[in-house]
């Protein structure tokens, strides 16, 4: 009887002690990536890189950004209490910063809350602004005097910046899959030194005597006659039939016609809900999709233009990237997402990045198997400079 009660005793504090180990194991060092939005409803992009020292003790730095108008990296300091999941952190002051929006810089005080749903980690809260004074620290304003707002943050394992010397050795991006071919390989049978065959240096080749040409000229004394060549005066005279045709020269006026490929069945079979069109100054543009929430299996196909880029890739925290190249005279792309499975929490639901030179857009993508997403990418070419910091 007290065996039995002894092993219901430590069978319960097993189980008690069960959460408060969960939360000890967890650590915040790596990095975040998310956004924060003012009282006044605008949205920021938010990138911590955190290193966590020792039991609670955190460092690192922040960065902000608002597209071309606003970019600000500051120095953090903080602690994460893991019996209760708070991290506390705030920032020490402004390293970089540029703006087109005038005024004065703000640094941020930030209190979150960690959580974890399956193999995703998030920390969510709220944060204080107060005026930055960049050349008299103790001049500085209080806690709420520059507003606040919320913030939601989800560790990643690639970043948007320069990943600071001290996360090199902590984190492990994953491999990124990008719409290029593969790279060639090398033919090992044409690699290989050819061997030249040795002769024998006392034996020399035999001298072929010289081909004499036979002169049919029946009178000696006078040289032969050739005929000349007359070309006609007008080019067009030369009969139907009797010349070729250059078809490598293309005259300058007329343009290449563009190569339409038929839309395949999945794109025929389902809907095609247009949820986006990005207008661009670049000619280069990078997407790159994320799963937009808990890993969960999520597989998408993606087409350009009805041309397969990417087949059956899984969604994860680490992007998908497909790289566009843009002009005048190839002025319009469509990308059309397509759902291979809902994977286990449906629908199919993923986060496109959308890079062009300064511009930077986003975009929530939801696809499932009825109904297909689609982006269009339009060029324009920029004609005025863009304001400088």
């Amino acid at each position: 009887m007290m065996r039995t009660l002894y092993r219901k005793f430590i069978l319960s504090f097993a189980l008690a002690a069960c959460p408060c180990f969960y939360l000890s194991a967890q650590d915040v060092t790596g990095i975040w990536k998310g956004y924060f939005i003012t009282e006044s409803g605008e949205y920021y992009k938010l990138e911590f890189q955190v290193l966590q020292k020792g039991e609670s003790g955190t460092t690192g730095v922040s960065y902000s950004y608002l597209d071309v108008r606003f970019y600000g990296k500051a120095t953090m300091t903080g602690n994460f209490i893991k019996n209760s999941a708070a991290f506390r952190i705030r920032e020490i002051k402004t390293v970089e910063v540029k703006s087109t929006m005038g005024g004065s810089t703000c640094i941020m005080n930030y209190n979150l809350s960690y959580s974890r749903s399956g193999k995703e980690e998030f920390l969510e809260g709220s944060y204080l602004g107060k005026f930055e004074n960049r050349y008299n620290a103790s001049a500085t304003g209080s806690w709420g005097d520059c507003g606040g707002g919320k913030v939601f943050l989800r560790k990643v394992t690639t970043s948007d910046f320069y990943v600071e010397p001290f996360l090199k050795n902590k984190i492990k991006p994953k491999t990124i899959i990008i719409n290029e071919p593969p790279p060639v390989k090398k033919d090992t049978a044409l690699s290989k030194p050819v061997t030249k065959p040795v002769t024998n240096p006392v034996t020399k080749p035999p001298v072929n005597p010289p081909v004499v040409k036979k002169n049919n000229n029946p009178n000696p004394d006078k040289p032969p006659v050739t005929k000349p060549i007359i070309k006609p005066a007008n080019p067009d005279a030369v009969k139907k039939g009797t010349a070729k045709k250059d078809m490598s020269v293309n005259p300058a006026n007329k343009p290449v016609p563009k190569v339409v490929i038929p839309a395949p069945e999945v794109i025929k079979k389902r809907s095609n809900e247009l949820v986006k069109i990005f207008t661009v100054s670049e000619e280069e543009i990078t997407v790159k999709l994320y799963d937009n929430g808990e890993i969960d299996g999520d597989t998408i196909s993606v087409y350009l233009d009805n041309k397969l880029v990417l087949s059956s890739k899984r969604l994860s925290g680490s992007p998908l990237i497909v790289k566009i190249k843009m002009d005048e005279d190839n002025s319009e792309h469509e990308l059309t997402m397509v759902a291979e499975n809902l994977g286990s929490i449906p629908p199919n639901t993923s986060l496109m990045v959308v890079e062009a030179g300064e511009q930077r857009f986003d975009v929530r993508i939801t696809s499932t198997e009825q109904k297909n997403a689609v982006v269009r990418f339009k060029y324009k070419k920029r004609t005025l400079p863009l304001p400088s910091p």
